[in-house]
């Protein structure tokens, strides 16, 4: 963190690397388990797996941090916001190219997707299924993620404008207002909004963007204090806040706690089973606290600590780089594994599964990471930039926002 005064448009943030590959690792886990028939009747231990879907929560938590942080920063510095283009160009080239190669794969080589027709693969490779499909084709059930994310990316520049403006100055009451509203959207719309959507079309309103518009808001609050504290007015709250994510292990044993609250009936059933309007609530409440602990310990983290050594790592760092393709391509690769081995769906196996997937999955994404998103990456560079437009601050090249 800079000195008091001093905003940095893209500090360094290494740690957050490595923890998205926490959550993609939990995301492949939870449905490592769910193959193996282990959600139900596995006592604490099936309820926490069928709980590791909090790693997308840690997704929302990260996004609304990194591309929210810029806008704010530079609000701060009396900076004119980032190129809505180039935004949305960087977003595009950092989603779609490997999710493309993802949907490909499955649809060819997935005996489930065989009878899907020209519908079916344009609805899939524009991210359209969680709207209008009441289930994915097989091997993309996560993908339903990807459309929030890719809602949220286009919301943000409005969001951003509502929170800070078009004058220079940053008001943190005003940031605040917006993410109160953004999370009283969320709320009503897991207590009333998702039921009056569901007859709006055969996707599952659950899976929209209003219902995670509290994840998001957990990250930005955490861009608004990291910012907050480094302006020549820092916020006593700010600060408190930080110096908790500098406990480690204070963070992740809360974590722990809300993560065995999320496995008890106040969250819901943790089968397919769709759970009330309270315990919807109530499991994306404990998500958004777990997303926000985590990821407060990597833009906290002290880079002397022990923590900060190991998850900062350059080896870390770069699972944290793949762990994109490796949330894209896990699930179509146990969907191979397991039936070449004989696996039927619930029938156990939940180790050997989950070794043959991830070794199968960090290979794969290694070399989806070399030959398709380092190769679309270079391209962000095409668009036109604005970029050189922000007077002030240090732009440095920080953690990838990506």
């Amino acid at each position: 963190m800079s000195e008091q005064g001093q905003v940095e448009v893209a500090p360094r943030f290494p740690v957050l690397d490595a923890l998205r590959a926490v959550g993609a690792l939990a995301v492949l886990t939870t449905h490592v388990g769910f193959y193996a028939g282990l959600y139900d009747g596995h006592g604490t231990w099936g309820h926490l797996l069928a709980r590791l879907d909090v790693g997308v929560a840690l997704f929302f938590v990260l996004s609304g941090f990194l591309l929210s942080r810029p806008y704010l920063a530079r609000a701060a510095l009396g900076c004119p916001h980032p190129a809505t283009g180039h935004y949305l160009w960087k977003r595009f080239l950092r989603i779609f190219p490997v999710y493309v190669v993802a949907v490909v794969l499955a649809l060819l080589l997935l005996d489930e997707n065989a009878g899907l027709g020209l519908r079916d693969w344009l609805v899939t490779l524009v991210l359209g299924n969680t709207f209008v499909d009441p289930l994915p084709p097989a091997g993309l059930s996560q993908m339903w993620s990807l459309g929030v994310e890719v809602t949220f990316y286009l919301v943000l520049p409005l969001l951003m404008l509502a929170a800070t403006g078009r004058g220079p100055g940053l008001s943190p009451r005003r940031v605040v207002a917006v993410l109160v509203a953004m999370t009283a959207v969320s709320v009503w719309w897991h207590l009333d909004g998702a039921g009056r959507a569901d007859g709006w079309s055969d996707g599952p309103a659950l899976q929209w963007l209003p219902a995670y518009l509290g994840w998001f808001a957990v990250g930005i609050a955490l861009a608004l204090a990291h910012v907050v504290q480094q302006t020549a007015c820092p916020s006593r709250l700010a600060e408190r806040v930080l110096a908790l994510g500098r406990e480690p292990g204070v963070c992740w044993t809360l974590v722990a706690a809300l993560m065995l609250a999320a496995t008890t009936p106040l969250a819901g059933p943790v089968e397919l089973a769709p759970p009330t309007a309270g315990e919807s609530l109530t499991k994306s409440l404990l998500y958004a606290a777990v997303g926000g602990l985590v990821v407060l310990t990597g833009l906290s983290a002290d880079p002397a600590s022990r923590f900060g050594k190991v998850l900062g790592s350059a080896p870390a760092r770069h699972l944290g780089l793949t762990s994109y393709s490796l949330f894209c391509l896990h699930l179509l690769l146990l969907d191979l594994i397991a039936p070449a081995l004989g696996f039927e769906l619930f029938g156990g196996h939940f180790w050997t599964l989950w070794l043959l997937t991830v070794a199968a999955s960090l290979a794969a994404a290694e070399v989806a990471y070399r030959l398709v998103e380092r190769p679309a990456m270079r391209l962000k560079r095409t668009f036109p930039l604005r970029e050189a437009r922000a007077a002030t601050g240090s732009a440095t090249s920080g953690t990838s926002d990506r």
